[in-house]
């Protein structure tokens, strides 16, 4: 099978497509024929060797992919070999086949093709429970969304808005805020030429706002913070700026602020129930028409240009592998 190979730690451009030995499952675990993997800036960070997990070398990267069930490990009785499924891990998704805990398997949702499903479980379920599980987020809350035209944030504008959120959508050009309007969005704010925590202050009536999703970092964190009301929920979910903030803690004394983490695996770890409960309410949004925004398709051997891409920040939404494409 072909795969991407990582072979040392550093930017994308390392990455080389070469053969491998189709995997053998062992107990409790699928194979995978992947029809299509889902790039996520961990996957950068992980090639880079910066993420909070080193993966060993040699590994193949890529978390977030759909596909069909190739064969069963023993003891797994289901899905049956064919079943459409779409799934995560946290290496492996850039092959063309793939190993997988059967725990870490969802069913298709109804609806979807294979490169939506690749671009769909892991960004929406972690816009998901950061607006609702984790942030507490309800209908005419103002809610916002740093990074909204990448694939968290567009995720959790589209979200918030089919769940009745105002959404304020804040990214770093005029561009991105656009594709967050076409999402939903009722305001956006250009954090790059605009001030943050006053234009969010302006636009909620001087109020400030009830939840802020945040999966940039950098100094837009803080600046975010600082414009939540009193009582209001700051939930951050990852680092795209490449920095970790450092918060400092009388704002969240000063404002009676709640600050909460979350990190979709760890959710699915102690709180299953919680998951399945936010997978059926992200079925009914599919069902409803709900799509994930997938900008760019590219085939296998163009995966260092992808990740690439997805690194330097020029896409919006989604970027997926087409693991079924010759090219």
């Amino acid at each position: 099978m072909r795969a991407a190979r990582c072979t040392r730690y550093g930017p994308p451009h390392g990455l080389r497509v070469v053969d491998l030995d189709v995997p053998e499952p062992g107990p409790g675990e699928v194979l995978v024929r992947v029809h299509a993997a889902a790039v996520n800036f961990p996957d950068v960070l992980l090639v880079a060797n910066r993420y909070q997990i080193t993966p060993p070398l040699p590994f193949t990267p890529g978390s977030e992919f759909a596909g069909v069930v190739a064969a069963a490990g023993p003891g797994v009785t289901s899905p049956a070999v064919g079943a459409p499924v779409a799934g995560a891990v946290l290496t492996g998704a850039f092959a063309e086949q793939v190993v997988v805990p059967v725990e870490g398997l969802r069913p298709v949702p109804e609806g979807l093709d294979m490169v939506h499903a690749a671009a769909f479980h892991v960004t929406y379920a972690t816009a998901y429970h950061s607006l609702v599980t984790v942030g507490r987020g309800t209908a005419g809350e103002w809610a916002v969304v740093l990074g909204a035209a990448g694939g968290v944030g567009s995720a959790a504008v589209d979200i918030a808005n089919r769940l009745g959120m105002r959404v304020v959508a804040a990214a770093s050009s005029r561009e991105r805020l656009a594709v967050a309007r076409k999402l939903g969005a009722e305001a956006g704010i250009d954090y790059v030429h605009e001030e943050l925590k006053t234009r969010i202050r302006e636009l909620t009536a001087g109020e400030g706002a009830h939840l802020v999703v945040d999966p940039v970092g950098g100094d837009h964190a803080e600046a975010a913070l600082r414009g939540l009301r009193r009582g209001g929920r700051f939930v951050t979910v990852g680092y795209a700026d490449g920095t970790i903030p450092r918060i400092p803690l009388n704002l969240v004394l000063l404002k009676d602020a709640v600050v909460r983490g979350f990190e979709i695996r760890m959710l699915r770890r102690y709180a299953p129930d919680t998951v399945a409960a936010g997978d059926r309410a992200l079925a009914r949004m599919v069902r409803d028409g709900m799509r994930p925004l997938v900008s760019r398709v590219h085939p296998l051997a163009e995966v260092a240009a992808a990740l690439t891409d997805v690194a330097e920040r020029r896409t919006t939404g989604k970027v997926v592998i087409d693991m079924t494409s010759g090219s």
